[in-house]
C-alpha cells in the first residue's frame, strides 16, 4: 500500500493531521495551476482554497481516488471555468477580474526585469572571481559537483574546496550590496547559486 494510499484513508477516517499533510503537500501546485490560468492570485486562492475544503467535507469518498494530482488538476480547472462563466454574466466580478489580470501581468513583468537585472549582477559577481575561484564555483553551482569531487578533479584538499566556495559566496555577497541589492534579496539570489 502506497504512502499516498494510507494518507488518504487517514483523510477518509477524519484524521486532521493528516489533511493537514494532504493540504501541505498539494496545495502549492494547485494554487500555481489556478493562477496560470485565472491570472489573478486572490481568484486563484479562493478557488483552491474551497477545494480543499470540499475535500474535507466529502473526505469519505477521498479514498476512490486513483490520482490525486490529476483529480485535484481537473477539479481546479472546471471551477476556474465556473469562475469564469460566472464573472462573464456578473459586470462587477468581470470588471474585477480584468483589473486583477492587469495587475498580475504589470507583477509579472516588473519581476522578470529584476530578474533579469539580478541575474545580470550575478554574472558580473562571478566574473569578477579568480580564475581559480570562478572555475571551483563554477564546477560546484553549474555542474553540480560534490566538494569530494572538484577536490579529486583538481588535486586540492576538501577543505581548500570548502573554502574557495565560501570566500566566493562572500565576494559575491559583498559585489552585490555594493551595488545596492537589498540583504533579503542577496540572501534569495544566493540561495538560488
Amino acid at each position: 500500500m502506497s504512502d499516498t494510499t494510507q494518507l488518504l484513508q487517514a483523510v477518509a477516517a477524519g484524521d486532521e493531521q493528516a489533511f493537514k499533510l494532504l493540504f501541505d503537500q498539494h496545495y502549492g501546485k494547485l494554487f500555481n495551476y489556478l493562477l496560470r490560468v485565472t491570472k489573478a492570485r486572490e481568484i486563484a486562492e479562493e478557488i483552491a482554497i474551497d477545494i480543499f475544503v470540499k475535500l474535507w467535507v466529502g473526505r469519505e469518498l477521498i479514498q476512490d481516488i486513483r490520482h490525486l494530482d490529476a483529480f485535484l488538476q481537473k477539479v481546479a480547472h472546471n471551477k476556474a471555468l465556473d469562475f469564469f462563466k460566472v464573472a462573464a454574466r456578473d459586470a462587477r466580478l468581470h470588471k474585477l477580474v480584468r483589473k486583477e489580470m492587469e495587475a498580475s501581468r504589470e507583477q509579472e513583468a516588473d519581476h522578470k526585469l529584476l530578474d533579469s537585472e539580478y541575474q545580470h549582477l550575478i554574472h558580473q559577481a562571478i566574473d569578477q572571481l579568480s580564475p581559480q575561484r570562478k572555475m571551483v564555483f563554477s564546477m560546484s553551482r553549474v555542474e553540480g559537483l560534490t566538494h569530494d569531487e572538484i577536490a579529486q578533479r583538481l588535486q586540492l584538499s576538501r577543505n581548500t574546496v570548502r573554502n574557495t566556495i565560501a570566500e566566493s559566496l562572500k565576494s559575491i555577497r559583498q559585489f552585490l550590496q555594493h551595488h545596492d541589492v537589498s540583504g533579503v534579496i542577496v540572501l534569495g539570489l544566493l540561495m538560488q547559486l
